[in-house]
């Protein structure tokens, strides 16, 4: 009895192991599927964007390959040819959407100790699909290309990042003041120079003045006494 129950226990541990295998593609009510709905669209962003700065990762890799699995779909159904016929499709993209996102998502749960060494690029194109690949068949080639290695990473047991939101508009509204106030205090130190500079120029004129009359006046008898002696 006691060797029966041994190999039943080993059985049934078997199969524990196998269970994460079989449900690899998603295709039937799981756990991770039901994590996937759960999630919300801008914590997924806030941890692939912490991944995509750093190329590390903090949370449980579970968590995360759902957080990735989630966005993928989001992205993969953004595109024009998730719209189209099943017929448009294959002659596009050479298998259906679906066929796609499951081959995609299929390959991202093959990973059970921790994600794919390339996470920091797998993040970067999830979260900017549109503008580096916007065409699908461009993206499905990038992903798998960075889904089809075979080292991956460890968890990070550093602190976790704080993304700090962004101070630029606060910095720029501060220094908008600033910038004001110079320009204006640039404006009245022109104006003020130019006062002045008018000032020394009139003095000028008044200089130039002084010396033409004196020069007339020292002129004037000379050429009084000339005239007198061409006269004579």
């Amino acid at each position: 009895m006691e060797a029966s129950s041994v190999t039943e226990n080993s059985s049934t541990g078997n199969d524990h192991e196998q269970e994460p295998v079989l449900n690899h593609g998603g295709t039937e009510s799981n756990p991770e599927t039901d994590r996937e709905e759960e999630l919300d669209g801008e914590e997924v962003r806030r941890v692939l964007q912490v991944s995509a700065a750093t190329g590390k990762f903090w949370h449980n890799w579970d968590k995360l390959k759902s957080m990735l699995s989630f966005q993928l779909k989001l992205v993969l159904s953004e595109y024009p040819e998730a719209k189209m016929t099943i017929e448009q499709q294959n002659a596009s993209l050479g298998e259906t959407n679906l066929e796609l996102v499951t081959r995609l998502n299929e390959e991202l749960h093959s990973f059970i100790e921790g994600p794919p060494f390339t996470l920091q690029r797998l993040c970067e194109i999830l979260l900017d699909a549109r503008s580096i690949y916007p065409k699908l068949s461009k993206l499905a080639l990038a992903l798998e290309k960075n889904l089809l290695v075979t080292s991956t990473l460890t968890v990070c047991t550093e602190p976790y990042p704080e993304m700090m939101p962004n101070p630029e508009p606060e910095k720029a509204t501060e220094e908008a003041p600033l910038q004001s106030n110079s320009v204006q205090n640039g404006v009245e130190s022109m104006v003020g120079d130019r006062d002045e500079i008018m000032t020394e120029v009139e003095a000028d004129i008044e200089e130039m003045t002084i010396d033409v009359d004196a020069f007339q006046e020292m002129v004037g008898p000379s050429e009084a006494n000339s005239t007198a002696a061409e006269n004579s």
